[in-house]
């Protein structure tokens, strides 16, 4: 900590539970920013081969089209959250509606492929917005006690726009063309922002505001990203080439700096004294873990379906479905549990649960079985309900109110991250059966379908995969094991967090 900074005095209560009618509209409105938010990043796959051809792009562009979106909205998440508890929170959301809404409409005006990447970047900003600070708004309208059951409905949300994000996208590109796939987003964006304006509560902030730490905020973002972009880009690029070791360098570099000024500062961007709460870091470590099991799992299916079965897209889509129905109502039954009996156990069974589907779809053969597709699926649909509204409110419990933005962006960006992880896996997987370019067309539905033996090949891959996923399970529930323990009255994270600024 620096010596004689001047302190600032910073609120800690939670605002406490709103009325009734109050915490059901803004539930209603950070539920409506994560559907739409959600049906964005997955409605594009289905219209990826009428883009490529309308605009005339690559399949490298093809790719960015949907890895940028994640990108932008990684690296943001952790600024938007820390932002929201600098100006308010209701400010920050509807700055995300906004932008949301004017990324999406340029993407639908967009001249050529590298405008469209440039404006899903722009997408992004608003997806990192309404990812980061929904959870805080949600914690601080409801009381523990209906915490669980309103995140787990919030989660539903996410669900629903996997499922209507690929069924819509193949409806509208096809009576519509490919744009109308980005316009559909747009007044449902605006409705949100003019609703939340009404809804959402107006305090919720620091009383006086502290200074915003860009030192942490810049060297942050360039870590973020370069790490990101090089472990997207190592299967083209060649992961000892050039240009993906400069990117590794730089990371390391500005993670050194980041770290360092982290540690100096009486507000940073990346409260690391949430972590001495063991709760809060094991929550941190699961969710890691988790989402690298979890994240490819419809991208090796979607090779497997398409690439393998020689199943067309549509198909594929229908099939993929088991994944996120049963999340529809695992979902808020999985939050009332963290709400009756605790977070812990719900976290635990439903990572038992992900880890057996993951290994009865490691069981793939080269002809469809739809028994051991369906079942797996409906497994991992299930396991996702149980265990996410928990571990999203074992997060916010753990950590103070003053920083629960922080936490929250801390929360979504270790996330992100697992989830490129799990993509690089995958990808690896794909290598050792396919070349690069082959294993892009299968996933991106333009090129042929696969010869018997590459089919094989791929099949044989794809169980890999799935097998060191079903390990990735087995360590989140390892590191899952500390949350089952109650925490002592008053949070680590909180004391350490108020010791270094008595």
């Amino acid at each position: 900590m620096r010596r004689g900074h001047r302190q600032h005095p910073v609120s800690t209560a939670r605002l406490g539970p709103r009325p009734g009618g109050t915490k059901w509209a803004i539930l209603a409105v950070t539920t409506l920013g994560a559907f739409i938010a959600n049906v964005d990043a997955t409605i594009v796959v289905v219209g990826l081969p009428r883009i490529l051809d309308g605009l005339h792009a690559s399949i490298t562009t093809g790719l960015w089209t949907m890895t940028g979106y994640l990108l932008m909205s990684t690296v943001l998440l952790l600024p938007a959250g820390r932002f929201s508890d600098l100006f308010g929170r209701k400010r920050i959301y509807l700055v995300g509606f906004v932008g949301f809404a004017l990324g999406s409409a340029l993407c639908a005006l967009a001249p050529s492929g590298g405008w469209l990447v440039g404006f899903r970047f722009l997408q992004g900003v608003g997806g990192a917005i309404l990812a980061s600070v929904a959870t805080p708004i949600i914690t601080e309208a409801f009381a523990p006690d209906e915490l669980g059951r309103a995140l787990g409905i919030n989660s539903v949300a996410w669900v629903l726009g996997s499922v209507v994000g690929p069924v819509a996208g193949g409806a509208l590109v096809s009576a519509f063309g490919w744009r109308s796939i980005f316009w559909v987003t747009v007044p449902f964006a605006l409705a949100g922002a003019v609703v939340g304006a009404v809804v959402l509560p107006a305090h919720g902030r620091a009383r006086a505001r502290p200074p915003m730490d860009w030192l942490g905020a810049t060297t942050f973002t360039v870590a973020l990203a370069c790490l990101l972009v090089a472990l997207s880009e190592g299967l083209a690029w060649g992961w000892t080439s050039s240009r993906i070791l400069a990117l590794f360098a730089v990371t390391v570099g500005a993670l050194a700096v980041f770290l360092v000024a982290e540690t100096h500062r009486d507000r940073p961007l990346f409260a690391l004294a949430l972590f001495r709460d063991r709760h809060f870091s094991a929550a941190q470590g699961v969710v890691v873990l988790a989402s690298v099991a979890f994240f490819a799992t419809t991208f090796l299916l979607t090779f497997y379906l398409q690439g393998a079965i020689h199943e067309t897209p549509l198909t594929t889509g229908l099939l993929l479905i088991p994944l996120s129905g049963p999340q529809m109502v695992s979902g808020p039954l999985g939050g009332r549990v963290a709400d009756k009996i605790g977070y812990g156990p719900p976290i635990v069974a439903g990572l038992v649960v992900l880890a057996i589907g993951a290994f009865l779809l490691s069981l793939l053969g080269p002809s469809l079985a739809l028994v051991i597709l369906v079942v797996p699926l409906a497994l991992i649909s299930v396991g996702n309900g149980l265990y996410w509204p928990a571990l999203v409110k074992a997060t916010m419990q753990s950590a103070p109110a003053q920083v629960a933005g922080a936490a929250a962006g801390m929360f979504y960006t270790l996330r992100n991250v697992g989830f490129t992880l799990s993509l690089t896996l995958a990808l690896l997987s794909a290598e050792t059966s396919l070349p690069p370019a082959v294993a892009a067309k299968v996933f991106l539905g333009v090129g042929a379908a696969l010869g018997a033996s590459s089919s094989r090949a791929l099949v044989h891959g794809i169980g890999g995969a799935f097998r060191l996923f079903v390990g990735c399970y087995a360590l989140a529930f390892v590191v899952s094991l500390r949350l089952l323990r109650r925490a002592a009255a008053g949070d680590l994270g909180a004391a350490a967090l108020g010791s270094r600024r008595a």
